[in-house]
């Protein structure tokens, strides 16, 4: 176990190798449950959401996700989170130690509408992401039905025969942070015990925060804290394509700027070429010159071999080479455009 953003999570169950194969391979579950749940409703719920946050909500449909980021007025990214668009609302999934931020910027915006209602469902949901090429069948075994859900679908849990499903009875998606076919449950509190049990007997692997890490760092999903965070620009950490200018969201004024201005540096993917591990805050050369620093790093369970990502000034492009200096050894290293590994969530 290991404290994470005010919670005690798992960090491995015994293997962190093994947990990471069994995502890539077959199936795991991750008890997520310190992620934020948050939810917005009214007759205004949508410009909430539109102002408060990055990317189009108005072109959200039902029973649809989308990636999103909320930005601060200089631009910086607060937090990078998924919103889920359900008939009854907007449902919002910060990372845990950008939650109360992001409530923040929510609520702030909608004191300035008609009918706009921000929630915190926290004491109420667990959160349970089953991922994996067998994610399907093990969900289906414990009695979860994801017939018919597409990647960044979603839909309400069912509720009590007397009354429909609401946001709050919880949520089905298929979304997660692994790069694998993979489901996320956002279930009741009370039932989330039986619900993890149902799951592993039914073949999955559970799985800790260190695997979390590995899988995530193999797509270069950019971690917050790490890869970005409120000093970051979108424009620079190459997440342009969650961002729709005309929108009217906080932070546009500045992210056209930065956008006119280019970036002074880029995330990148960095391969190695030889053995070595290589780890956040590791000076980046090429040909002895410094050219930028990694932001985070890990052996590659599935490649054998380090990678890493990091900002470089924006002339290093992918296909050259340079060095990365782990404690005084330069591990030479290949700039790559992530995934570093084959797969997709789509599949």
């Amino acid at each position: 176990m290991t404290a994470f953003a005010g919670w005690e999570m798992p960090l491995d169950y015994g293997s962190v190798l093994a947990e990471h194969r069994a995502v890539r391979e077959h199936c795991g579950v991750f008890d997520l449950t310190h992620l934020g749940t948050l939810v917005v409703t009214g007759a205004d719920a949508e410009a909430c959401v539109q102002r408060s946050l990055s990317n189009d909500a108005a072109a959200l449909e039902p029973g649809r996700a989308q990636y999103s980021l909320c930005l601060s007025d200089a631009g910086g990214i607060v937090d990078d989170l998924l919103v889920y668009r359900l008939g009854a609302g907007f449902f919002v999934v910060p990372n845990a130690a950008n939650t109360a931020a992001v409530l923040s910027a929510l609520r702030q915006t909608a004191v300035r509408l008609s009918d706009a209602r921000v929630a915190d469902l926290k004491a109420g949901l667990a959160v349970l992401a089953v991922q994996g090429p067998a994610s399907a069948q093990v969900c289906v075994a414990a009695g979860l039905d994801v017939e018919g859900l597409g990647y960044l679908d979603c839909r309400a849990l069912p509720a009590a025969p007397s009354r429909a499903p609401d946001i709050a009875d919880g949520v089905l998606a298929r979304s997660g942070y692994t790069g694998e076919r993979g489901y996320e449950v956002f279930a009741p509190l009370q039932d989330a015990p039986n619900l993890w049990d149902r799951i592993v007997a039914a073949g999955a692997r559970p799985a800790g925060l260190a695997a979390r890490d590995t899988l995530r760092l193999e797509m270069g999903y950019p971690l917050h804290g790490n890869d970005i965070s409120p000093v970051t620009s979108p424009v620079e950490a190459g997440l342009s394509w969650a961002v729709k200018p005309g929108t009217g969201f906080v932070g546009e004024a500045a992210y056209l700027r930065a956008e006119a201005a280019g970036p002074s540096r880029r995330l990148r993917g960095l391969r190695l070429t030889g053995r070595g591990v290589p780890r956040a805050h590791c000076p980046v050369r090429r040909d002895g010159d410094p050219v930028g620093e990694t932001t985070s790093g890990t052996f590659s369970p599935t490649l054998r071999v380090g990678v890493a990502l990091g900002y470089l000034e924006p002339g290093i492009e992918p296909g050259q080479q340079v060095e990365i200096d782990v404690r005084g050894k330069a591990l030479p290293a290949g700039v790559v455009r992530p995934p570093f590994v084959d797969t997709d969530p789509r599949r």
